[in-house]
């Protein structure tokens, strides 16, 4: 059996459909699956054990009639028996029937006439549970597994030899992560933290806990924040992994994990790393675990992130301390 997968979206959507992913393994532990990503979220797919091919296509980009054909010609070399979609749009879910792939999941909407056993979308509840119900156009009720990842042994021993060339081994740290995607940028959706807020907090972390080292993560997109945090608390320590299976391997090492709503938030979840996360514009309601004591969202009482009190990010800090 060949299962098909079309999940548009970033990293942070990929890895809260894992559980979905490990629910079909487990129900069809011979089946071959597949995904189909956007290009952005292909290296999600390093720290997930239940693909075996990871193929592209960019859902958000203006598709013509060329880009829907090529499409349907990757789909069609690999003669799936099934295909779950998170993608809403009817051409797609066209693709899919065009293929001739007899079960074809989807969410219910007004025009999800190519989707033959549609699934009613529950957005006000955790994503994760949300991607799993999808499931239940299979007839599986099973609950949605704990969001896991699988990060490679190679990946491991990067992030030890990180610790200690930063000198954090043995002193354990405290990680924040601050940037946001482009994406989220060019779209308006503003999830950075004014950076002077920042700084209180590290200064307040560190004049308590002087010897328990800070350290930024600072992907490709958050070469400026770093530096304009940098410039004002230049003793914290950085670290930069070059991808994302050496990311959660740093963030699994932390005592802490410090954040915005974020993909490395997720890998935080996925790792079990105790994490606090600021949340504006998204909610932390479908982005984090429901009733977690290790996983705890803070959320702005408007829609904008600047507005949450530092006072209330220390107060949960230092609630267990």
């Amino acid at each position: 059996m060949r299962i098909l997968a079309l999940i548009p979206g970033g990293i942070s959507d990929q890895i809260l459909f894992f559980p979905t992913l490990k629910t079909l393994n487990t129900q069809y532990p011979e089946a071959i699956i597949d995904v189909i990503v956007e290009p952005r979220s292909k290296n999600a797919y390093r720290i997930c054990k239940y693909v075996k091919e990871v193929m592209v296509f960019d859902f958000q980009d203006n598709n013509g009639l060329a880009d829907y054909l090529n499409l349907l010609g990757i789909i069609r070399d690999r003669e799936y028996e099934l295909a779950i979609t998170l993608e809403k749009n009817w051409a797609v879910a066209f693709l899919l029937w065009l293929n001739g792939i007899p079960n074809r999941i989807g969410y219910k909407t007004k025009s999800s006439w190519f989707i033959n056993n549609p699934v009613t979308q529950k957005t006000e509840q955790y994503n994760a549970l949300m991607y799993h119900d999808l499931l239940k156009g299979l007839n599986i009720y099973s609950p949605c597994p704990d969001l896991t990842i699988n990060v490679p042994k190679e990946d491991i021993e990067w992030a030890e030899s990180e610790q200690k060339r930063i000198n954090v081994k043995t002193t354990g740290y405290i990680l924040i992560h601050g940037g946001a995607s482009p994406l989220t940028v060019i779209q308006g959706i503003n999830k950075i933290y004014p950076v002077p807020k920042w700084q209180r907090i590290i200064e307040d972390i560190q004049k308590k806990q002087p010897e328990l080292p800070i350290v930024l993560l600072c992907g490709p997109d958050d070469l400026e924040w770093t530096t304009e945090v940098l410039n004002l608390c230049p003793t914290v320590k950085v670290i930069s992994p070059p991808d994302i299976g050496k990311l959660a391997a740093v963030i699994a090492g932390a005592n802490l994990m410090l954040c915005t709503d974020s993909a490395p938030m997720q890998l935080a979840v996925a790792v079990g790393t105790y994490t606090i996360a600021l949340f504006g514009p998204t909610q932390a309601k479908k982005l984090l675990p429901f009733q977690s004591d290790r996983f705890i969202g803070i959320q702005s009482l408007s829609d904008q992130i600047a507005d949450i009190p530092t006072d209330k990010i220390l107060e949960q800090i230092w609630k267990n301390n």
